[in-house]
């Protein structure tokens, strides 16, 4: 056969909108669940108290909120005790924040790896999010002693709480997919976020209910994510806040967003990752 019969072929980069692959995610699984636990490692080495930072973070936290809106601003709790008010709303806040803080900076954290070894990329992120994952089952046990601590039964509604957590994993993975691959090419994310988290943390109920708010800007409201989770936890371990409905299905619908359009800009960018790495972003 002659070179002139071949067919010609023009390989050209992958520039479709697609999601995870699954099959591959799950071939490369060693790979995730080592990351996972180097970064929890890494995040406690040379402490003095290791991981029981994870629990001292928010109990430290709690103690604050209770002193200045609970006992000055005497702000409502619904009849539960204030510092089970704020704890079951910062429990799930600061695994959303750290868990998007550090996917944000992952891929930069990690650009030797990535510039030498070829491996889904998405997995650096996803390790992030699993990571902070870790420190809330951890701090969770605190609320549950607390829980117990008070007399308050453990009720029936608590069997919605995985639904619950996938939402919030799902909206923590959609932003962090965004913001990292953003931050590999303008690095001026790294400094928009600690705005981001403020701004974020004031727009979620984690130290007042959404009940404050008037009845016209409830489902604006439930466009943040956060928020319904928030108020589905206290739902379900204290019977206050809103059952779901209206405000979890338009949290959903915003956190299932996140993560579809997430993952589909990441894969979109992923092949130039190494690239934008070596050059320092913009």
């Amino acid at each position: 056969m002659q070179t002139s019969d071949l067919p010609d072929i023009e390989i050209r980069p992958d520039t479709a909108f697609r999601m995870l692959d699954t099959r591959e995610l799950w071939s490369y699984r060693e790979l995730m669940y080592f990351l996972t636990w180097r970064d929890v490692k890494v995040r406690y080495k040379q402490t003095a108290i290791g991981i029981l930072w994870a629990v001292l973070q928010p109990v430290a936290m709690m103690l604050v909120f209770t002193l200045i809106f609970g006992r000055l601003a005497k702000m409502p709790s619904s009849g539960v005790p204030f510092s089970l008010f704020s704890l079951s709303g910062l429990l799930p806040w600061q695994l959303f924040s750290r868990a998007i803080t550090e996917s944000t900076n992952s891929l930069v954290t990690d650009q030797r790896l990535i510039s030498r070894v070829y491996f889904p990329r998405i997995i650096v992120p996803i390790a992030s999010v699993m990571a902070a994952l870790v420190d809330f089952l951890i701090a969770a046990t605190i609320l549950f002693l607390l829980l117990v601590g008070y007399g308050l039964p453990l009720r029936v509604e608590l069997i919605w709480m995985p639904v619950f957590m996938l939402l919030l994993i799902l909206a923590a993975l959609g932003v962090g997919f965004w913001l990292s691959a953003l931050n590999v090419e303008y690095r001026d994310v790294t400094y928009t976020l600690p705005f981001l988290n403020q701004f974020w943390f004031f727009i979620t109920p984690v130290v007042y209910p959404a009940s404050l708010l008037p009845d016209r800007w409830r489902f604006v409201y439930a466009l943040n994510p956060i928020a319904g989770v928030v108020e589905g936890f206290r739902w379900a371990l204290f019977g206050i806040g809103t059952a779901p409905g209206s405000m979890l299905a338009a949290s959903a619908v915003v956190s299932i967003l996140l993560f579809c359009t997430g993952s589909m800009w990441f894969r979109r960018r992923e092949r130039s990752f190494a690239d934008a790495i070596g050059s320092g972003g913009r």
